[in-house]
């Protein structure tokens, strides 16, 4: 039986949440569950407005689908959402500009399905912790290019320019992950506020503690506030498999 807590939280220096996040273990249209962060974009409340927009829109796409393939119901309801928040920002001076990142995913039995536009995370945490998505950041872009190593990246001044987002181009390109889960498998969907203030060694140490699933999550948002919670932090975590038994 899965499990699954969440916490969205505004962090230490913002006036206001632009994350936006969404769980449901239960089966929403075709998916048999179904979590989303989206960390949004844009002046004044455009960027709360963009992510909170972009969810709803995902979730109400996701619940008339009539395809099977989880990546066809995916994909669409993102280039669902970002045609609505497209012509939202064309129609209202205020949301011009607005837009936002989204991990989605949806456990399929012992498969995990995976969505992602922008630098919101996704990763799988057993032994190790191993990041799934890769982030749409010109960071990322100059490491995998090699212009800079990774211990530079984490601090770099151009962080937080994304290079794709929900709402910023007509055209969506999404990126979708595939895998199969193994016993003892913890997934976290999580917002840049997190992975910024909080270390992946440390992420994974907490995690893997034995603490409750609520304890966990919430140990993850008080370190990263305790390390100067810069920007709003959201996280949910999800035991897929959590009453399977492992065994040596």
């Amino acid at each position: 039986m899965l499990r699954s807590y969440a916490i969205t939280d505004i962090g230490q220096k913002r006036k206001l949440n632009q994350d936006f996040i969404y769980l449901s273990e239960t089966s929403i249209g075709n998916l048999p569950n179904v979590f989303i962060v989206a960390d949004g974009m844009g002046g004044h409340n455009a960027g709360d407005y963009a992510s909170r927009y972009a969810v709803e829109t995902v979730v109400d796409a996701i619940g008339v689908s009539f395809e099977k393939n989880p990546v066809k119901i995916l994909g669409k309801a993102i280039e669902k959402a970002n045609a609505l928040i497209r012509q939202r920002a064309r129609e209202e001076a205020a949301y011009n500009g607005m837009g936002t990142t989204m991990v989605v995913a949806t456990c399929i039995g012992r498969y995990l399905e995976v969505a992602n536009v922008g630098d919101s995370r996704l990763y799988v945490i057993n032994d190790r912790i191993e990041q799934i998505t890769q982030d749409h950041s010109l960071v990322e872009e100059m490491v995998r290019m090699g212009g800079i190593d990774r211990a530079s990246a984490r601090n770099h001044p151009d962080k937080n320019i994304i290079t794709r987002a929900i709402g910023a181009r007509d055209y969506i390109e999404t990126d979708f992950f595939d895998l199969e889960l193994q016993t003892g498998d913890i997934v976290l969907l999580c917002s840049d506020g997190l992975t910024n203030m909080v270390e992946d060694e440390l992420i994974h140490q907490i995690l893997k503690s034995g603490a409750s699933l609520k304890d966990r999550v919430e140990e993850l948002v008080r370190i990263a506030n305790q390390n100067g919670g810069k920007d709003n932090i959201s996280a949910i975590v999800i035991e897929p498999l959590a009453d399977e038994v492992e065994h040596d």
